[in-house]
C-alpha cells in the first residue's frame, strides 16, 4: 500500500485532508519511460458502473491544466484561523499582486513546464503566476505521451467520457513542481443542487416567497451593496436578459436589473436552451442574490463540469483582477466519494481546490456553497452518508436548507427542509475537524468509519421549493429551491454587510463558530427532530445548537452585522486608548 496525503503540510491543521491507504497498481498499459516516476495523488479509478468501450481518439483535441508548486523561497502561510478570528478592520488582506509575489508560482518553474509541453509537441495556451497553472493543448496521442496515461473512451450509465485509470506519471526532474495534471479525464463532476415543486403536495402553510421577502424574514441590512462584485460559479446551462427582467418585473417597483458579467472559462459559456435544471440554476443564483444585494455588480463564471473545471474556475473568480469579486456562490458539487472508500475527485483536485480557497481567504473573499438536496445519500444508493465537495471544504461556509410556513407580517414558522428534496448534511471523510468546530458538538461519522470529521452545514436558509422562488426560465415560470437558493442568498448578505462595514468580512467560519459559542443572538436555531435520511441511508437529526441538518441554524443579517460592528468598534477604542497612553483595563477587550 502506498500511502499519500491530499493535501500540502503547509496548509493549517484544521483544513487538512485525512491521509488515505490505496492500492498502487504498478503497471499501465503503456510503457512507462524510464526517468518518468508517478504522480501522487493523480490515481483515478472508474466512474460507477463504468466499463471500457476501446482507446480514445487519437487525433481529438484537447486542453489540460497543470498546476505547479507555490514559488520555493514562499514564507509559511500565515494562519487562517487567527486572521479569521480578529474583527473586521483589523484583517490585514494582500492585494492581488502581493499575492502573487509572495505566494503565486515561480517564473522558472512556470518556464520548465512550458518547456516540457513544447517539448511533447503540446501548444502552450496560458501561464498564470498567480494561478500557478500552465495550461496546454495537443492531441489524445501528444497528452498520452507527455503523461504516460492511457486514455480510452468509457461508458457509464449515466454519461460517455474520456478517461483513464491509475496514476499520471512526469519526468523525475518535473515531479515535485507539478502538484497535478487535470483534463486528460472529463468524466462529470458537478450537479446542481436545485428542486421544483410538486402542486400535488404542497406542506401546510407553505407558498412561494420572493428573495426579498425572505431576506426580510433573517433581518437582513436595509441598503445597497454598492461597489461590491458577487461571483457565480455555474458548470453548464446560462440565462436569457429577459428571464432575469421577468423576474425583476414580478418584484415591482423599486428593484432594478443587475449589471451581469460573464466569464468563460475553459470555452464555458453562457449557453441558455441545453440543460433545464443548468438554466434554471443559473437564473436562481442570479436572481437571489441580486435581489438581495441591490446594486452589487453580478459576475457569472462558466466552466465545464469536469475536474479541470473546477479547479480552473475557481481560480479564475478568486484571481479576477477585473471584476474582484468579494464572495463567491457555489450552487454546484459532487460526493466527495463515489462509494464509500472511493474517492470520486482525485487527491490532486482537493488539494489544488483546497489551497485555492485558502488563497480566497488571504485575499478577502468569502465562499459560500449548497451542502446538496438528496439528504445523507448524495444520491450515492450504497446505503452509507454522504457529503458533497466543495462543502464540505473547511474554508467554504456550507449551506443547509430549512423550509418555511405560515408567513404572517414578520411572524413565520420554519423548520429542516424535508419534502420533495432533503437538505443535505453529515461527516466529512475527507477533512478532519477544524479546530473552530470542536466545541460545537460535532458528532463521529455516522458510518461504519466513525471519522471525526469535519462537519457541515454551517448555517442554513430557505430551500424548500414550497416556500422558494418564482423564476423565469425560457420564458416560463417555475417555483424551484433547494440548497442551491441558499449559498447566493447569503453572498448577498455579506456583500450587504461588506458594504455597510467598508471592509471585507472574509473566511467566515471561525467568526460564525466563536459567535455561536458566546450564545450571540445572531442565529435561530432549527430544532424541529427532523432526519435527512435518505434512500436507506442513515442521516442525522436536527436539534439544539449545531446539528448535520442545519448547523448553527439561520443567519439573523442585522445581527451579524451588528456583532461584527461591535468588535470592530471595540478594537478601534483599544486602539485610541494605547496610542493616548490610556492602557489599564484595555487589554480585556480584546477578543471580546
Amino acid at each position: 500500500m502506498t500511502k499519500w496525503l491530499v493535501s500540502a503540510q503547509t496548509l493549517p491543521r484544521s483544513t487538512r485532508p485525512m491521509v488515505f491507504d490505496m492500492p498502487y497498481k504498478g503497471e499501465l498499459a503503456m510503457d512507462i519511460p524510464v526517468n518518468y516516476v508517478r504522480l501522487e495523488g493523480s490515481e483515478r479509478h472508474l466512474a460507477p458502473e463504468a466499463h471500457l468501450l476501446g482507446p480514445a481518439d487519437l487525433t481529438e483535441t484537447l486542453s489540460v491544466s497543470i498546476r505547479v508548486r507555490r514559488r520555493p523561497d514562499a514564507l509559511p502561510l500565515p494562519d487562517l484561523q487567527s486572521r479569521a478570528a480578529m474583527p473586521p478592520g483589523q484583517r490585514k488582506f494582500l492585494s492581488h499582486e502581493d499575492f502573487s509575489a509572495q505566494y503565486g508560482a515561480a517564473q522558472a518553474d512556470l518556464d520548465q513546464v512550458e518547456n516540457f509541453a513544447r517539448d511533447h509537441g503540446l501548444t502552450v495556451v496560458e501561464s498564470s503566476i498567480p494561478r500557478r497553472t500552465v495550461v496546454v493543448s495537443g492531441t489524445v496521442k501528444q497528452m498520452s505521451d507527455a503523461f504516460a496515461v492511457e486514455l480510452g473512451r468509457y461508458e457509464s450509465p449515466t454519461e460517455t467520457y474520456r478517461g483513464r485509470e491509475g496514476d499520471i506519471h512526469l519526468p523525475n526532474d518535473l515531479v515535485d513542481i507539478v502538484e497535478g495534471v487535470f483534463g486528460l479525464d472529463n468524466r462529470r463532476m458537478a450537479r446542481p443542487a436545485i428542486r421544483y415543486s410538486s402542486a400535488s403536495s404542497t406542506p401546510p402553510g407553505a407558498s412561494p416567497l420572493t428573495p426579498p421577502q425572505v431576506a426580510h424574514l433573517y433581518n437582513f441590512p436595509n441598503g445597497t451593496a454598492t461597489g461590491q462584485t458577487i461571483g457565480i460559479l455555474e458548470f453548464g446551462g446560462g440565462y436569457t436578459m429577459s428571464d432575469i427582467q421577468a423576474f425583476f418585473n414580478r418584484l415591482g417597483s423599486g428593484f432594478t436589473m443587475p449589471t451581469l458579467t460573464d466569464v468563460s472559462v475553459d470555452q464555458g459559456k453562457n449557453t441558455p436552451g441545453t440543460d433545464q435544471d443548468a438554466d434554471s440554476e443559473v437564473a436562481l443564483d442570479i436572481d437571489v442574490a441580486s435581489s438581495v444585494a441591490p446594486s452589487a455588480n453580478i459576475a457569472v463564471y462558466f466552466a465545464p463540469f469536469t475536474e479541470q473545471g473546477w479547479i480552473d474556475v475557481i481560480t479564475t473568480a478568486v484571481f479576477d483582477t477585473t471584476n474582484a469579486p468579494s464572495v463567491l456562490s457555489i450552487s454546484w458539487g459532487w460526493p466527495e466519494k463515489e462509494t464509500f472508500g472511493t474517492l470520486t475527485w482525485t487527491p490532486a483536485a482537493i488539494h489544488a481546490v483546497n489551497a485555492t480557497f485558502q488563497d480566497a481567504a488571504m485575499l478577502g473573499v468569502t465562499v459560500f456553497a449548497a451542502s446538496g438536496d438528496d439528504g445523507s445519500r448524495c444520491q450515492i444508493n450504497d446505503r452509507h452518508a454522504h457529503v458533497l465537495y466543495p462543502a464540505s471544504d473547511p474554508l467554504v461556509t456550507a449551506c443547509g436548507g430549512t423550509i418555511i410556513t405560515k408567513v404572517s407580517g414578520s411572524s413565520f414558522t420554519e423548520g429542516t427542509w424535508n419534502d420533495d428534496g432533503i437538505t443535505g448534511g453529515g461527516i466529512s471523510e475527507v477533512f478532519p475537524l477544524p479546530s473552530w468546530q470542536e466545541g460545537a458538538g460535532v458528532p463521529l461519522s455516522i458510518n461504519q468509519s466513525h471519522y471525526q470529521g469535519r462537519g457541515i452545514p454551517d448555517i442554513a436558509g430557505d430551500a424548500s421549493p414550497y416556500s422558494g422562488y418564482r423564476i423565469t426560465w425560457d420564458k416560463q415560470t417555475w417555483d424551484v429551491g433547494g440548497t442551491s437558493a441558499v449559498a447566493p442568498l447569503y453572498a448577498g448578505l455579506v456583500a450587504l454587510i461588506n458594504t455597510e462595514l467598508s471592509e471585507r468580512v472574509g473566511y467566515l467560519n471561525p467568526t460564525l463558530y466563536t459567535l455561536a459559542s458566546r450564545e450571540s443572538n445572531d442565529f435561530r436555531d432549527i430544532a424541529d427532530g427532523v432526519s435527512n435520511a435518505s434512500g436507506g441511508s442513515p442521516g442525522y437529526t436536527s436539534g439544539p445548537g449545531w446539528d448535520a441538518c442545519t448547523g448553527l441554524g439561520v443567519i439573523k443579517g442585522t445581527s451579524l452585522l451588528n456583532s461584527l460592528r461591535v468588535r470592530m468598534g471595540a478594537i478601534s477604542w483599544l486602539s485610541l486608548l494605547l496610542l493616548t497612553g490610556q492602557v489599564s483595563g484595555a487589554a480585556t477587550l480584546v477578543g471580546k
